[in-house]
């Protein structure tokens, strides 16, 4: 039988448009001129005028460390294992822990090859792409290893990190046994128990009650060999607090130890490549050498010595803070870089007299929504650098005071813990919160196509947000913080000085306190980056002061100021480091210079104040001229000074496509067809167009009437027959 003919070619031919005529545009064809999003990400990437290598080093501090992000980028990219892929947004729970898995593994091998501070900047790089991987191998390498190095002696170190080749994951992995269900932030009030028993020279570690099971322990429950458990230390039936000893979980084959009971705590909000566990110990005996012992240390004879540099047992959780700082900064980064290339790329709704839809970047509120979240960004990267040498230098005054019994070194190294315990505590609590609300801007900036997976929005946002509760709830974090600035300001009230601490500024607290002047009288004075830090630390000194007879009845009653503070001094030191950084390494002729000009100020405006306009004028820093000036008129002004260059200002950060990881955030803008073409590939089979619930859907359809389900026993013919 014979084809039907085609009714088209039989038809008469009509003229058509020329313009209408289908034709192939890019990699498609099209019967009308598409949209072109990558010819407008391109037109504002040619006003870029100054060098994004340059802006680069900028950021990360200099050309050594910008020069190995980018070739740890490259190295990641060209990865097979640890690059990344659109499906693998489409993972399950299982699916993900087995990537994550591969990529530990694959990771180690690097962690065996390379020197370590270049294996933790590679490990800081994957994190923002996969932090369940970051975590996994941040408990083992981080919490696990530096709780040892802390609280161990050098015997004890050396064995488990250098002997058990612990450093290099192999052999051993560990966890980290610090929270319970009962008990999180609350690190002192942990109840499982470590009884001394002098006739084996044994601790028995046990868990007492349900509320002492160790809860959320990451890489507990399938991975991990050996834990670093908190337990209460009892001696004699002495109490000595929370101490730190080494358990092992799993024997050489994997298997559980006798006395040990683990489970996986199931789903999660996000991180689902994250085996979390809990744990129950039920008579596990250890032998006395597996106590951490350098600080606290227990004899054969049940002999209890406590040092008075305990403290310092816990600089091993400061390690986690920065890191948590630095990746706020990273991840800003990347959901900034993907908001404002779509933000540009794409357009919406026709204004009067214009031939094509307005870019949503043109739109003002859109800048407001966005730009804000670029110039934190900007502020965070080089404030988290000056952060993580902070720490660095700390570490090594503290490994030379201990090695050459320093006394000297030593009471520097204790003054500037209890500095970057306040610096790490105010930056990570504040940074973590402030990156959880710009990714969740930035999703919503993007309307719809935010919302997809592929679009890395929220996957990233779940797998972030706990950044916001662990190795410190943030508000615990922001209250601790906190106090120390009160006490830190009633001090320098009664005449003692800070010396030699990131806390010096408070030092100025007598002349702020006297002052009757508003520190920022007239918008002119906003511009004065040196002005403005002064009001933000008149306005610390001024709270702290009036905070100090209160703290007298009750510090709890105050814990929302306290966080305040906290905030206000993260910002401090932020706004701090980028001028210093602008003064000491751009030139006044450098064509950066008004870019970052502009940043610094929409930083400072935007978020620190405007975002405490009310404290400002509550105590009198800030006159109501001013208030008005940062909170409606400057905010627009600086967003269209910069908003000509958001396209230079986020390839700046110097981020692949590999790491952007969004079908609609790619540098070469072709935001349709990368999305498109990409979701086709993965979903669209012209061989499977039904789906596993196909059958539901065609029952559902084509169900019979009701009379006949019902075998039409209510039908009038029924009851014509069953009324007779």
């Amino acid at each position: 039988m014979a084809p039907p003919p085609n009714i088209a070619l039989l038809q008469k031919p009509h003229k058509t448009d020329p313009s209408k005529e289908p034709k192939m545009v890019a990699d498609v064809v099209s019967s009308q001129p598409p949209p072109d999003p990558a010819a407008a990400i391109a037109e504002e990437r040619s006003r870029t005028n100054w060098d994004l290598k340059e802006m680069h080093e900028f950021l990360e501090g200099g050309e050594t460390k910008s020069n190995l992000i980018l070739r740890l980028y490259q190295s990641i990219e060209r990865d097979p294992i640890l690059q990344t892929r659109p499906e693998q947004f489409d993972y399950n729970q299982e699916e993900e822990r087995v990537l994550v898995t591969r990529r530990i593994n694959q990771m180690t091998k690097y962690l065996e090859t390379e020197p370590y501070a270049r294996f933790r900047r590679r490990l800081q790089l994957m994190t923002i792409i996969d932090p369940s991987l970051g975590i996994r191998m941040l408990v083992n390498l981080g919490l696990f290893l530096n709780c040892i190095k802390g609280n161990g002696t050098d015997k004890q170190f050396n064995y488990w990190i250098n002997s058990k080749e612990g450093g290099i994951a192999k052999t051993l992995y560990g966890c980290f046994g610090m929270t319970e269900l009962g008990h999180g932030s609350n690190v002192a009030g942990c109840e499982t128990t470590a009884t001394f028993d002098p006739e084996t020279d044994s601790f028995i570690i046990d868990t007492p009650h349900i509320g002492a099971t160790k809860w959320w322990i990451g890489g507990a429950a399938y991975s991990a060999t050996h834990t670093v458990c908190y337990a209460r230390l009892i001696v004699k039936d002495v109490d000595y607090g929370v101490k730190t000893f080494i358990v092992p979980l799993r024997d050489s084959q994997h298997n559980l130890l006798p006395g040990i009971a683990i489970g996986d705590i199931g789903a999660k909000l996000g991180r689902q490549g994250v085996d979390n566990g809990w744990i129950q110990f039920t008579e596990v005996r250890i032998p006395r050498f597996f106590m951490l012992q350098r600080w606290c240390k227990v004899d054969k004879q049940g002999n209890v010595t406590t040092p008075p540099l305990e403290q310092l047992s816990y600089i091993s959780l400061l390690d986690g803070r920065v890191g948590m700082a630095a990746d706020s900064y990273r991840i800003g980064a990347r959901f900034t870089t993907i908001a404002l290339r779509y933000a540009i790329g794409r357009r919406q709704f026709k204004q009067e007299g214009a031939k094509e839809e307005s870019k949503l970047l043109d739109y003002t509120l859109h800048q407001r929504r966005l730009l804000p979240y670029l110039a934190l960004t900007y502020a965070a990267a080089v404030g988290t650098d000056r952060l993580e040498h902070q720490h660095e230098d700390l570490l090594a005054d503290m490994d030379n005071a201990l090695a050459k019994k320093d006394k000297l070194l030593l009471k520097k190294t204790l003054r500037d813990t209890k500095a970057m315990f306040v610096d790490s505590g105010s930056l990570k609590s504040t940074l973590t919160w402030l990156a959880a609300d710009l990714i969740n801007e930035c999703r919503q900036s993007c309307g719809g196509h935010g919302y997809s997976s592929y679009n890395a929005f929220g996957k990233t946002y779940g797998d972030w947000v706990v950044q916001c509760t662990w190795e410190g709830d943030n508000n615990v974090l922001g209250m601790s913080a906190g106090k120390t600035i009160i006490k830190t300001v009633q001090q320098v009230l009664m005449g003692k000085k800070v010396k030699d601490s990131t806390l010096e500024f408070l030092n100025d607290a007598p002349t702020y306190q006297k002052a009757k002047k508003p520190v920022l009288r007239n918008a002119a004075h906003v511009d004065d980056i040196d002005r403005v830090l002064k009001a933000i630390a008149s306005l610390i000194c001024k709270t702290a002061s009036d905070l100090i007879p209160i703290s007298y009845q009750s510090w709890d009653s105050i814990g929302p100021q306290r966080v305040i503070l906290s905030k206000l001094r993260c910002h401090y030191y932020l706004l701090e480091t980028f001028r210093d950084r602008l003064e000491q390494q751009v030139g006044a002729n450098s064509k950066m210079r008004p870019q970052l000009e502009a940043i610094g100020r929409l930083y400072y405006v935007t978020q620190i104040l405007g975002a405490f306009v009310d404290e400002f004028l509550k105590y009198g820093v800030i006159t109501p001229e001013v208030a008005k000036h940062i909170t409606v008129e400057y905010p627009q002004v600086l967003c269209q000074q910069i908003r000509p260059f958001a396209v230079g200002l986020t390839d700046s950060f110097q981020q692949p496509d590999n790491i952007i990881n969004s079908l609609i955030g790619k540098y070469d803008g072709n935001i349709y067809s990368n999305y498109l073409n990409t979701v086709k590939d993965i979903n669209f089979s012209p061989a499977n167009v039904k789906a596993p619930y196909s059958e539901a859907l065609e029952d559902m359809l084509n169900r019979a009437s009701i009379e006949e389900r019902e075998r039409f026993e209510r039908s009038a013919k029924a009851a014509s027959i069953l009324s007779k």
